[in-house]
């Protein structure tokens, strides 16, 4: 194990700067558990995308991120590519310093640095899924490791990514109270799917390889990051009250059995809006405002990443 060459890429920015603060620190704890490795920076956006991409034709055999949700996103995002192209791809492991820490949570991950590091040093590599939507501003299509939402998910989504001096569940949490206070309207939508077909009107639609958004709110409790499947909850058209008391069940995870709430898993998923109006984040990254279609699909076993076996 001792030849093996290993990159960390490191996002200084990731939880607003404090990241930065705890460099030597994290270095240091892992170099203790004997992972030697070489450092690099983030220096812009997509800067984490194309260092990932890069990994297989420099001959790293282990990929770490000390970083957050976005910072994984657009390391997924590269590593997928370098997929695309053939490449034999690193095992990717994970140091969460951001302030949601959604994907890491659903893979298992400590939340401490010390112990995220005692599991890579373990270098065990597991069967990790990721997910894929084409549509809106990416025909091409883009990759995602936590979860899609669609709706009222998105547009809370979009109003936290703003909040310079709010982090983490608080983000999401005001964001929810700016939405609530307009509460848009639902969208029109057929969502079709092998487990669920849906004709209706739809305030909400998450599409989750993890458990949790938004640092506190799990929209799909029972998710496994290596099933092969992506899990669905999806609401349908409810009043501000309603949509208040299911985001305080979403806390819990207890949403599933509620009315005008669907759930289920699908691999492959297809929702059309005809007349528009669908807003969709993809890991927090906005992938549409105002949307006609997407296709959704679960790429079962994509990567290989150090986390907990079950």
């Amino acid at each position: 194990m001792s030849n093996r060459k290993t990159l960390l890429i490191y996002n200084a920015t990731a939880c607003k700067g404090k990241a930065g603060e705890r460099k030597a620190e994290i270095e240091a704890i892992l170099r203790s558990r004997g992972l030697e490795h070489e450092t690099r920076m983030t220096e812009a956006v997509w800067h984490a995308a194309e260092l990932a991409r890069a990994c297989p034709d420099e001959g790293f055999d282990e990929l770490l991120v000390a970083g957050g949700d976005g910072t994984m996103n657009e390391v997924v995002n590269g590593l997928m590519l370098a997929r695309t192209e053939g490449k034999k791809l690193p095992t990717l492991g994970i140091i969460p310093v951001g302030r949601g820490n959604d994907f890491s949570h659903g893979m298992g991950v400590p939340g401490s640095v010390e112990e995220a590091a005692d599991l890579i040093a373990g270098r065990i590599g597991m069967p990790l899924d990721i997910g894929f939507v084409r549509g809106g501003d990416y025909p091409e299509g883009r990759y995602f490791g936590n979860g899609l939402g669609v709706g009222f998910d998105a547009r809370v989504g979009f109003e936290a990514a703003k909040m310079k001096k709010v982090r983490g569940s608080a983000a999401y949490t005001f964001g929810a109270l700016k939405i609530f206070a307009s509460f848009p309207a639902p969208v029109a939508v057929h969502f079709h799917s092998e487990a669920l077909d849906f004709e209706g009107s739809c305030h909400q639609i998450s599409i989750m390889n993890g458990c949790r958004m938004g640092g506190a709110y799990y929209m799909a409790p029972g998710a496994l990051v290596d099933d092969g499947l992506l899990n669905l909850c999806i609401v349908g058209d409810v009043n501000r009250f309603q949509m208040a008391a299911l985001i305080m069940r979403y806390t819990k995870g207890s949403q599933e059995g509620q009315p005008k709430v669907m759930m289920a898993k699908a691999a492959s998923i297809s929702i059309e809006a005809p007349k528009g109006g669908l807003a969709v984040h993809a890991d927090g990254e906005t992938i549409c405002t105002d949307g006609h279609s997407i296709v959704v699909e679960c790429r079962a076993a994509a990567l290989s990443a150090y986390k907990p076996g079950r």
